[in-house]
């Protein structure tokens, strides 16, 4: 095909690990299972948020928030994986490639946002518990969750339209499993040092500056658990705490090393795999992470199997 690939008649091929094809249907099984526990596992959240009476707090609010925000991120992107991995044909049309490209990077934003303001709910709970439902009251749950998402969807319309205007020289062969901003840098034939500026610019700001004030916040929450005088009140703000730091390393970590290193001279096989983890398995890993230690969802996840059981 000689058309443009700026074009709406063009189309993408996503290279995955088309160089391997041996390891396809290995990758087609895992990421098939990984997507399939996020699914549960998040909708499962959802549902314990929406269905028991004592999730009903701040706290719950934004972790539905997550689940709903990683079952969208990674359906973004997971089934056309899947349906490349699959089989011979790994193309995707402009407008699916575009749609991704929006969809992804938009929900991707709205988590480095929502993270913040999960440490700014934990912050308000340790530090100033007699007036945390104060605080954190339902019109400012849902003020911070609106901020979250139309923040994110602000970052992926400037990224992804600035992005879109590269001139790709009839260049069709996306060099990832999909369609995001690094990727498709690599993919220009022009000068992108002004792209790779504003990605770093716009990066920096939702990922370093967010990582630096929930650092920041839980230097705080630390020095306050620590006065605590109740071991198991001190156990509980530590748990809670630990759960959310863990997912904020892992997805900062991996977002950091995807998007501001330098597009053209990275190395390419490293980004597929670290697109690869926060698009597949971060959010798989999230509702693991925050159920392991917390006995509130397992108390609520008892509660509703034990209603089931009964109206059996």
């Amino acid at each position: 095909m000689e058309a443009d690939s700026n074009s709406s008649s063009g189309s993408f091929i996503l290279m995955g690990i088309s160089d391997h094809p041996q390891l396809e249907m290995l990758f087609f099984a895992v990421i098939l299972s990984s997507y399939l526990l996020t699914l549960l596992g998040n909708s499962t959240i959802i549902l314990l948020s929406r269905l028991d009476a004592r999730l009903h707090t701040p706290m719950y609010f934004f972790l539905s928030n997550l689940s709903s925000l990683d079952l969208a991120f990674t359906t973004s992107s997971v089934p056309q994986m899947l349906k490349n991995l699959w089989g011979p044909d790994k193309t995707i049309s402009y407008g699916g490639c575009v749609t991704q490209l929006y969809v992804f990077l938009w929900l991707g934003a709205t988590e480095c946002i929502l993270l913040v303001v999960m440490a700014f709910d934990r912050y308000v709970a340790v530090c100033r518990p007699l007036h945390y439902m104060t605080v954190m009251n339902p019109r400012l749950c849902w003020l911070l969750a609106a901020i979250s998402w139309l923040g994110g969807l602000g970052n992926s319309v400037i990224q992804s339209t600035f992005t879109l205007q590269l001139p790709f020289c009839g260049h069709r062969k996306v060099d990832n499993f999909l369609c995001e901003v690094p990727a498709m840098i690599k993919l220009a034939c022009g000068d992108t040092s002004l792209n790779e500026a504003v990605l770093n610019g716009v990066c920096t700001f939702f990922t370093a500056v967010p990582l630096s004030i929930i650092l920041i916040s839980y230097c705080f929450i630390a020095q306050a658990v620590m006065k605590i005088r109740s071991v198991e009140g001190r156990r509980k703000a530590f748990n809670t705490c630990l759960s959310h730091l863990v997912v904020v390393f892992l997805f900062y970590g991996s977002a950091i090393y995807g998007y501001l290193l330098p597009a053209k001279s990275s190395n390419q096989d490293q980004g597929k795999f670290i697109s690869l983890f926060y698009s597949v398995v971060t959010p798989m890993v999230n509702p693991l992470i925050y159920t392991l230690r917390n006995k509130e969802v397992k108390g609520a996840l008892g509660r509703l199997l034990g209603k089931g059981r009964e109206a059996s």
